[in-house]
């Protein structure tokens, strides 16, 4: 269905602008922040924030695709709650009003009476996105709009757009922290059936021009559906890429080779880390952003994204396992893969991600946590030798949670 991938792509990038509208003054951007509830907190860090551009974003996509297909903002789910508090203690529910003027309005009080804040970010709100996309125009594929929900990640790895580094070198390719590994995810999956079929993933801070200072973004999308797959990184012509060029490729299916690319966090066990590293070869990588980490997969920096812990979400692998579906590769549960390669041999029968149900017992945002970790990959011929390698590198007994 093209109409609703273009929709999502427009969305994405109207997102990606205001995230950028939102950085480009500091003074600005001190307004937005604002500490979660406890029971919103992300386990994995210390102090974990929303802001107001998350807020924001996620409610724009939600009335962007309740304007085009009515009734579907109902089944937009995302991380962020649109109540915010202002410094004077009130309580205001954000969201899109039927006018700019309006908007602003609602925008000023969060904002503690800052009307030029809120008429910028109320004019990226409304403003109207058109893209162009070739491949997109030729997606001929009809699917139920009963039947499917949306997973949205306004803005991934927040921690990251808050600190706002531009000037981090990559390594290998691979941008180890920094803007550029923010992403906005917007996922699709089937009510029945939890799998995957859309994803987009844009990058709203990619390339930061050295003249004018200003940044570029570039977005990704996938669609797996019924035997259809069709992604941007499979046209050369797409029209993805910041300049204008689209996505290159660079997977590389040699089944059984000796060593392989990964990307995982810095916060990964100690036992996992050990096998990850035996089985690269020096091709280990860390990175911000489980978005991100799930873009340098996408895009064959890394073959696979490895990470045992409960911290990621199913916002935030939702719209890249799509994408990963559609170039023949997916992201599977990581311990129940163990598991069952433990007991068989094989992964033949493998325990991809659902998300359709959450976790029981859990709350909070726990739960829709991936909880038993995941592993991401490109390609179905390399991921049965390196589970081999990596689970016979890993000490026993070997219990990952």
């Amino acid at each position: 269905m093209s109409e609703l991938l273009q929709e999502l792509l427009r969305a994405s990038e109207k997102a990606a602008r205001i995230a950028r509208a939102c950085r480009q003054e500091e003074a600005l951007f001190q307004l937005l922040i604002e500490e979660k509830k406890e029971d919103e907190k992300n386990k994995k860090f210390l102090t974990d924030f929303k802001t107001l551009a998350d807020v924001l974003v996620q409610e724009v996509i939600k009335h962007d695709l309740g304007k085009k297909f009515p009734g579907l903002e109902k089944n937009v789910r995302g991380e962020e709650s649109n109540e915010f508090t202002n410094e004077l203690g009130e309580k205001i529910i954000v969201k899109v009003c039927s006018s700019e003027e309006e908007t602003a309005s609602l925008l000023q009080k969060v904002l503690d009476d800052n009307q030029l804040a809120a008429q910028t970010l109320a004019r990226a709100v409304h403003q109207e996105v058109t893209l162009t996309d070739m491949a997109l125009d030729a997606v001929k594929v009809t699917v139920p709009l009963d039947n499917i929900a949306v997973w949205v990640d306004p803005i991934d790895s927040t921690y990251q757009y808050i600190k706002g580094s531009g000037d981090i070198q990559p390594e290998a390719g691979i941008y180890p922290k920094g803007l550029q590994c923010v992403t906005v995810l917007i996922g699709v999956f089937l009510m029945d059936s939890g799998h995957p079929i859309m994803g987009v993933v844009n990058q709203p801070f990619a390339i930061k021009d050295p003249g004018t200072l200003q940044w570029k973004g570039q977005w990704f999308w996938g669609l797996s559906y019924k035997g259809s797959n069709i992604c941007s990184l499979q046209t050369p012509a797409a029209s993805g890429g910041p300049d204008g060029k689209g996505c290159s490729s660079q997977q590389t299916d040699v089944p059984g080779k000796k060593s392989y690319a990964a990307v995982t966090s810095s916060a990964e066990a100690k036992d996992v880390l050990g096998a990850l590293s035996a089985v690269c070869d020096g091709n280990l990588h860390f990175a911000a952003g489980a978005g991100y980490k799930c873009l340098c997969v996408i895009q064959g920096l890394v073959d696979f994204y490895v990470f045992s812990e409960d911290t990621t979400f199913k916002w935030d692998s939702c719209a890249p396992h799509a994408i990963l579906s559609s170039l023949g590769g997916g992201m599977l549960d990581l311990s129940q893969c163990i598991q069952s390669a433990k007991r068989s041999k094989t992964l033949c029968a493998r325990p991809h991600l659902l998300y359709n149900a959450e976790v029981q017992g859990a709350k909070g945002a726990d739960r829709w946590a991936n909880k038993g970790g995941l592993v991401a990959y490109r390609s179905e011929e390399q991921l049965e030798h390196f589970m081999d390698l990596f689970i016979k590198n890993l000490p026993l007994p070997s219990e990952l949670h």
